[in-house]
């Protein structure tokens, strides 16, 4: 069972029975920590920013590995477990380290622990991500709330047949709720925490953009590239989760300046940035269920 993401498209039939023992065993797992309350959101912790889950209130910890089918992450900054604690109060999952496509194997196996939170009934989705800065104005070390999304990686994880309840054809014209990002950018006010606002380009990877395409990525509308998070977004809107989510910005995009890239960078960066952007996190986490 563990091996049914290998599969190019992944048996339906196999995911759904996967996704169906993962939250049996993560719902075990919400009760004993939070009794008969229910996550208000879960937050995906994008590379680097796995510090997130030092702000959780009494964590209880559940490694993926006990998780029968919950795809292993394989990349530094992601530690491969489910954080369940309360954040300001309020009850959350914390998905500390995601499988990106460049990883390989069916894009479904990207958006699993997506569909495993909608199995729960988690009502939305709070994503981070470490980015490449594009827009004129943006730097490293700054984060950028996400309006909107381009997706160039050439691929889906609704490509195939349906699986379970979800549209074939899922509205995208408002991907990032409005209500949610209007409580985040808020958040980001009294804190008085910088926020940007942009567009997020996700790119398959696993290698850096050339500056070329960065060019070609800045004419489209681009403010920030990556190689996460809409995947996640898709599945997530086509499985009714409310979805927002942030940008780290930890590096200046290929062309931007004449220093090369590498994912030291991008970890160092997060660093930096990291404690505010989890008191942002903690502090708008409350909200994301209203």
């Amino acid at each position: 069972m563990a091996d049914w993401w290998d599969s190019i498209p992944a048996k339906q039939e196999e995911m759904a029975v996967a996704v169906e023992e993962a939250a049996a065993i993560l719902d075990e797992c919400i009760r004993e920590r939070f009794g008969s309350a229910r996550p208000v959101a879960a937050v995906t912790m994008g590379s680097g920013l796995g510090g997130l889950a030092e702000e959780f209130d009494d964590p209880l910890l559940v490694s993926y590995e006990s998780v029968p089918g919950w795809p292993p992450p394989t990349v530094v900054g992601h530690a491969g477990e489910a954080v369940l604690g309360t954040l300001d109060g309020a009850p959350a999952i914390g998905i500390s380290g995601r499988v990106h496509l460049y990883e390989g194997g069916d894009p479904a196996r990207t958006v699993f622990y997506v569909r495993v939170l909608d199995a729960l009934g988690v009502p939305a989705l709070f994503l981070s991500n470490a980015a490449g800065a594009i827009r004129e104005g943006f730097h490293p070390g700054e984060l950028m709330l996400i309006t909107d999304h381009i997706n160039l990686t050439g691929r889906s994880p609704l490509f195939g047949p349906i699986f379970g309840d979800e549209p074939r054809f899922p509205d995208m014209s408002v991907a990032y709720d409005r209500e949610l990002r209007a409580a985040v950018a808020q958040k980001a006010a009294e804190l008085g925490i910088p926020l940007h606002q942009g567009v997020y380009v996700a790119v398959h990877g696993p290698s850096y953009e050339t500056p070329a395409e960065i060019r070609m990525l800045r004419t489209i509308g681009a403010d920030a590239v990556g190689m996460s998070t809409v995947p996640e977004v898709i599945a997530a809107r086509a499985a009714g989760l409310r979805c927002v989510a942030v940008s780290c910005l930890t590096n200046y995009a290929a062309g931007v300046t004449d220093q090369p890239l590498d994912h030291e960078e991008v970890l160092a960066t997060t660093k930096i940035v990291q404690a505010d952007f989890q008191r942002l996190v903690a502090a708008s986490v409350a909200t994301l269920a209203g």
